[in-house]
């Protein structure tokens, strides 16, 4: 895990090492200081040589101004690599979501991944930043106030080798209890941002059915479980403190004892025993190695809250999409046609039942193909296994008589264009989001591609024309609106296979037969899949296909399943003789 978060570092390893460097730098002056002060008041103040006063003062300025600049330079290097490492890591977890196929994509909810991204980074920022100075600084001062304590009175300096056990014990125990707490908690994290983007996704839905006080209640019982969690984890953390002021305390009231009864012994003569500048370097590097510890303390609280946040980046991290490239794929789509081969799929491996069962079928290239079936037939899914969106379990899918699996995905992907029930438009203007499509698109083949989409006569209407800027999600323009403008930027693609699924329900029927009339003189060598709910939008098209159940239940043309197929009649004859009329 350690390994996989490091490797977000990257152009930031300069001011990852340097901080350490310059801390270690300042480390060391701050435990000169105290022996130069402790020299000072015995062979300057003590015996009145104000030359001696004078000259360890002008050292002691300058190793003061040394050690600050040093702090600052650690600080800022510190600064820059935590956020470079952040920056670097946001980038790479999002990078790796957006090559995830649908099925990894299945194993996170939108709103876990948001607060991976969010808050679990600024987490292990955090941590970062403390780990490339405080873990560093603890040690050091540790280690050389030690070393020159014992130079001063070895008996003495036993006091700090007797209750770092003490402590260490103590921290353990804490980071014990309080690193299960953090684990859960920020997966209640994630439901909390899930209830916040289902609600401000579905604001309209809440206030229409006025459930705006059971979302309330329903946001408030997981944010009293954030609040309970936190207190659980607060009070196991704040034994932190008295610990360390126990600590601290009895290190200055066992030192200041023996010290004083050392010094009156000695009579204050150093050779004789210990110096009154020597018990107050002691004294100062008392404070100085249990601050050390409390920051080490402070370290390891925001790394035990950190840790939780880094195994659930690294999870992201190393979810790699079960959609690769085959060695050497094919790169060229030769034309559109499409094979289905005794296709079975499955969304899961422990799936109790396929969703796709035993399919097979034959489409030309330029052929018109409508898929009809009922609500749960797996018509999405099945389309969605032409540009390998998902592999099947068993069978195979062949288009331009390639398998799609022998493809590079990329270049599949290219030359088959899906229009989407639901399709999202993203902010910025009409002429933006028509790119998606084609991003080296001309005006005129913008044009050319809404016409075809029957969506050039509203956009003319905008006062901004092609420039109207659209709000996020197409929220300014209606349903229908929206799936024209999406027909129109899958068109631009120019593909050889061309996929309306339920594209057009949003719209009127005039307008879908002046869309599917378009399509069928303006680019008839494009195979198109249209998927619909009414018989109207695909009786014209060469052969419908009827899925009933995940099971291919019938294909052939308009009249040919009026004689065969009884479920394409049911459906025809409810939606043009029946009481209930599809319009």
């Amino acid at each position: 895990m350690i390994k996989r978060l490091l490797g977000s570092v990257r152009e930031y390893k300069k001011d990852s090492i340097l901080s350490p460097i310059y801390v270690t730098i300042e480390s060391i002056l701050e435990i000169i200081i105290p022996t130069l002060m402790a020299y000072l008041i015995d062979r300057g103040i003590s015996q009145n040589n104000m030359e001696y006063v004078l000259r360890t003062g002008l050292v002691l300025v300058a190793l003061a101004m040394l050690s600050l600049l040093t702090g600052f330079l650690a600080g800022r290097s510190a600064a820059i690599a935590s956020a470079g490492f952040a920056k670097n890591l946001r980038r790479d977890i999002f990078d790796n979501v957006l090559r995830f196929s649908f099925s990894n994509i299945d194993k996170f909810s939108t709103a876990s991944l948001i607060t991976r991204l969010t808050t679990d980074v600024t987490n292990v920022q955090n941590a970062y930043q403390v780990l490339i100075r405080m873990v560093v600084r603890a040690p050091v001062i540790i280690i050389f106030a030690l070393i020159f304590s014992m130079r001063i009175d070895m008996e003495l300096s036993l006091i700090f080798l007797g209750i770092i056990p003490v402590l260490g014990v103590g921290l353990a125990l804490i980071i014990a209890k309080a690193h299960p707490i953090f684990v859960r908690v920020f997966g209640t994290y994630d439901k909390l941002n899930n209830v916040v983007q289902e609600n401000l996704r579905g604001i309209r839905v809440v206030k229409s059915f006025i459930r705006e006080d059971y979302e309330e209640s329903k946001f408030a019982r997981i944010s009293q479980l954030i609040y309970e969690d936190f207190t659980r984890a607060g009070r196991r953390l704040a034994y932190n403190m008295p610990l360390m002021q126990f600590s601290v305390y009895a290190c200055m009231l066992l030192l200041s004892w023996l010290g004083a009864k050392a010094i009156v012994a000695s009579g204050n003569d150093a050779a004789a025993g210990l110096s009154t500048g020597e018990l107050t370097s002691l004294i100062t590097y008392t404070m100085q190695i249990l601050m050390s510890l409390m920051l080490l303390s402070i370290a390891f609280v925001m790394i035990i809250i950190s840790r939780a946040s880094a195994q659930r980046i690294a999870e992201v991290l190393a979810e790699k999409s079960d959609l690769v490239n085959r060695e050497n794929p094919v790169t060229t789509v030769k034309d559109g046609s499409i094979t289905f081969e005794n296709v079975t799929f499955s969304y899961s491996k422990n799936a109790e039942k396929p969703v796709l069962n035993g399919v097979s079928f034959t489409i030309a290239a330029g052929e018109t193909v409508g898929i009809l079936g009922g609500t749960g037939s797996a018509k999405s899914s099945l389309v969605q296994l032409i540009p390998r969106l998902y592999d099947v379990t068993s069978g195979r899918v062949l288009v331009g008589g390639v398998d799609v699996r022998d493809y590079d995905i990329e270049a599949l992907r290219n030359q088959v264009a899906m229009v989407l029930q639901n399709n999202v438009l993203f902010s910025g203007t009409i002429k933006d989001n028509l790119r998606w499509g084609n991003e080296h698109a001309t005006d005129d083949e913008m044009i050319h591609a809404c016409q075809l989409a029957q969506a050039d006569g509203f956009i003319r209407e905008f006062p901004d024309g092609y420039d109207t800027y659209i709000e996020q999600g197409g929220a300014n323009v209606s349903g229908g609106q929206r799936q024209r403008l999406c027909i129109a930027r899958a068109l631009l693609k120019k593909p050889k296979v061309l996929i309306l699924d339920d594209s057009t329900s949003a719209v009127d029927t005039r307008t879908d037969e002046l869309i599917r009339k378009a399509l069928k003189e303006q680019i008839p060598d494009v195979t198109k899949i249209i998927i619909a709910q009414r018989v109207s939008s695909v009786k014209d098209a060469d052969r419908i296909i009827v899925l009933d159940d995940g099971r291919l239940v019938g294909m052939g043309t308009h009249q040919e399943l009026l004689e065969t197929c009884d479920i394409y009649r049911e459906v025809y004859e409810s939606q043009n003789k029946g009481g209930v009329l599809h319009v």
